[in-house]
């Protein structure tokens, strides 16, 4: 500590310092990963798993990405309920689909509301985030153990470091794809990126994005131990756009994929891109998710390449309840509204049909 910082501090009368936060203490990544470690097979079961996606989206792979699952987590045992039940229909369509399970933990809020069981595993407002990151590494754990490959949308960066290792797939969402931070998180992921564009729909930041990520960074982080420390990323490879519309209108007709996949190609990234079937793409109507699926599988049965991926909302049943502790509804999602399980899994099994 310099002589002038020491100087400040001791002229500051803690008695005159209005109090503006609380702290509470937190395991740090390598307790809560020491706790609850990924095990040697299942730890080669998702390198493998994020091999795979890098290979569909690269286009070695002609199988269609599908990342699917509720819109936010809010109870493990029906988030579990609803693995479960993915991951007996993974195999049916396998051959076409390869299968991805949303488990967002973190939901990013306009304002105010419930930021996601990370945050507040009891949907009371107690903020308990030390159970809350030990219930989100443990949901996922299982889900992992279940074979499924595990999505989630990243926000708070220094989440990452308790989850990182389980994930095949992360988003960075519209809201945060023009952040730096969040691109140089991605630069240090193992893990499939996928960049959204800008809720106004522009793609321009997603592109910046992608290339950002690219490269190597250094940025402050901390260590396993909670040190501060510079970290130095390699630059992640394996990004790719993924299209969510913007304003309340679509972009994933023919001529908004066309233009995409020309934008992609003149700064030279993957032309291999996603189509979110809910948000503004399905004009916040979760039950237009199917019309944007059909929409796109008819691209892709025309001959169009570059559509590697889809993205679906879907829970144990349909529809979206308010948060009311202790009247929920099982398995009805708290945030978007989502499909229920039966027209997911009608959705799943006639996509994979149709590209056979």
């Amino acid at each position: 500590m310099t002589a002038s910082l020491a100087a400040a501090l001791a002229r500051t009368d803690p008695d005159t310092v209005a109090p503006t936060t609380t702290r509470r203490p937190l395991p740090t990544a390598g307790e809560l990963r020491g706790a609850l470690p990924l095990e040697g097979a299942l730890a080669r079961q998702v390198e493998e798993q994020r091999q795979a996606i890098r290979e569909v989206i690269a286009g070695r792979d002609d199988r269609l990405l599908v990342v699917v699952g509720p819109c936010s987590i809010h109870d493990p045992q029906a988030a579990l309920e609803y693995a479960h039940r993915l991951a007996a229909l993974s195999p049916k369509v396998s051959d076409r689909l390869l299968l991805v399970m949303r488990v967002y933990v973190e939901k990013p809020r306009t304002t105010v509301g419930w930021k996601g069981l990370a945050y507040d595993p009891g949907l009371d407002g107690s903020d308990d985030m030390a159970r809350g990151l030990e219930v989100s590494r443990r949901l996922m754990r299982e889900v992992v153990a279940l074979g499924l490959p595990v999505a989630t949308e990243l926000l708070q960066p220094m989440l990452a470091p308790y989850l990182e290792d389980l994930l095949a797939w992360v988003a960075i969402g519209a809201r945060t794809t023009e952040s730096q931070l969040h691109r140089e998180l991605a630069s240090g992921l193992d893990a499939v990126v996928g960049f959204k564009n800008a809720t106004g729909g522009d793609t321009g930041v997603a592109l910046d994005a992608m290339r950002a990520a690219a490269h190597s960074h250094s940025h402050f982080g901390l260590d396993p131990e909670g040190r501060p420390v510079v970290q130095q990323t390699a630059g992640n490879a394996h990004t790719h756009l993924v299209l969510r519309g913007g304003h309340g209108e679509p972009n994933y007709q023919t001529t908004h994929i066309q233009a995409a996949r020309r934008a992609l190609e003149e700064v030279g990234l993957t032309s291999r891109m996603m189509v979110d079937c809910s948000h503004a793409n399905a004009r916040k109507d979760h039950r237009r998710q199917s019309e944007v699926l059909l929409d796109v599988l008819a691209q892709r049965l025309a001959g169009e390449s570059a559509l590697a991926g889809l993205m679906i909302e879907s829970h144990l049943h349909e529809g979206k309840q308010a948060l009311s502790p202790g009247r929920l509804r099982h398995g009805v999602s708290v945030t978007d509204a989502c499909i229920g399980w039966e027209t997911t899994e009608h959705l799943l099994l006639s996509a994979a049909e149709r590209l056979r």
